[in-house]
């Protein structure tokens, strides 16, 4: 059978919308989006990268990166709801939140100055109303670098637009806030501020900081109200942690908290109490310089090893941890990730090798094996990393 030009310009229709028709139902396999900042630029970018489902591999979206919308990008959270990044622009003392498309792509929403100077971490409660800033120092008289200060935790109330912050004196500002002092009278010590952990229930705040004229380390515990206030535990005094205590990560019951100390070359295994107080229970060795923790489920911990280029693994037991395995990253890695599917795969963030390396996880026995294609390039010297699921189609497994 023949057709006219018609018949043929209709034909041709009809497959074409049988094809995509057809590829709809099929679904994609991308099954999620990683946001990686790096601080090279000025200002920052961000790349964004689509999560293959069957392989673990990595790809970046065609118009990636994004600018950051501020300077040395360090720290990124994503809202529960995943419509919403933050990032924390460390030398622009700033928070800047993106729309988050359903292709990935992001559109700047709005800016917020944080409380103090040099925000180098952030997270956001499960119920998507409080942001958590932690800043280098506070923003008092003659503080700076040259002339430092205690660092300070501060929260953000999150808007119905997704925008930060409370309205005052004309802007829009993160209303409360604790100092990190060493003892509450004590505003002259400065210890440094290196991370924060807020439980998935949202109850209790954790930071951990050191001082590098004793080489001791701390940890100082919050209760966190509904509405972001901070309450001071243990008496307003931090736990005194090794030397330097540089990442933290709890688990989904809220019952552990696992501290890595860069310096002593550990992992400190907290058991968390009814009221949010800490209790040693023991310690773990890591490879040289531990960087970044992360958990997979109740069952494993991976740690990255910054020194060695390494990630470790471990069994998680009650109150403690039995090592698994150790794999070769990309150099430097200083920050870690599941995947935002929860589908098995991890990556690290490698600071000197510009670079994503990328792991599946066996979830019998824990040990890591490459995914195809790894590392994934950056853009120079990525710092943190941030993920959400996207509904693509998965592989039966």
């Amino acid at each position: 059978m023949k057709f006219g030009k018609p018949g043929q310009i209709t034909l041709v229709s009809a497959i074409a919308l049988m094809v995509a028709t057809l590829f709809t139902a099929c679904g994609t396999l991308n099954v999620g989006f990683l946001f990686v900042a790096t601080n090279k630029q000025a200002p920052g970018q961000i790349e964004v990268y689509e999560v293959n489902s069957e392989s673990g591999a990595l790809r970046t979206i065609p118009t990636s990166p994004f600018p950051s919308g501020g300077r040395n990008p360090v720290a990124e959270v994503v809202s529960p709801d995943f419509k919403n990044l933050y990032v924390a622009n460390r030398d622009d003392n700033n928070i800047v939140q993106f729309g988050i498309g359903t292709d990935g792509k992001l559109y700047p929403q709005s800016t917020i100055n944080t409380p103090g100077s040099f925000p180098i971490a952030l997270t956001i409660n499960s119920a998507n109303k409080v942001v958590y800033v932690l800043d280098t120092l506070q923003r008092v008289g003659a503080c700076s670098l040259t002339n430092p200060c205690p660092g300070v935790l501060a929260s953000c109330n999150v808007n119905a637009n997704g925008s930060l912050g409370t309205l005052a004196d004309g802007t829009y500002q993160c209303l409360n806030s604790a100092a990190l002092q060493l003892k509450p009278t004590d505003a002259k010590t400065v210890l440094t501020p290196t991370s924060l952990d807020l439980l998935a229930n949202g109850s209790f705040a954790y930071v951990s900081a050191y001082n590098s004229d004793t080489n001791v380390g701390y940890v100082f515990a919050f209760a966190t109200g509904a509405d972001g206030t901070l309450t001071p535990l243990n008496g307003g005094l931090p736990y005194s942690v090794g030397s330097q205590p540089v990442a933290m990560a709890s688990d989904d019951a809220g019952a552990t908290l696992y501290v890595a100390d860069k310096q002593l070359n550990k992992i400190s295994i907290f058991g968390i109490q009814s009221d949010g107080t800490l209790a040693l229970q023991s310690s773990a060795a890591t490879g040289d310089q531990p960087s970044a923790l992360t958990l997979d489920g109740s069952k494993f911990l991976y740690v990255t090893n910054s020194g060695d280029s390494n990630v470790t693994g471990y069994a998680v037991g009650a109150g403690s941890l039995s090592k698994l395995t150790t794999s070769a990253s990309d150099t430097n890695p200083i920050a870690i990730t599941v995947d935002p599917k929860k589908l098995g795969f991890l990556y690290t963030v490698n600071f000197l090798g510009n670079s994503l390396s990328g792991f599946q996880i066996n979830p019998n026995t824990g040990a890591l094996i490459n995914t195809q294609n790894t590392p994934y390039a950056s853009s120079v010297q990525p710092t943190a990393i941030a993920g959400i699921p996207h509904g693509g189609t998965t592989k039966a497994k």
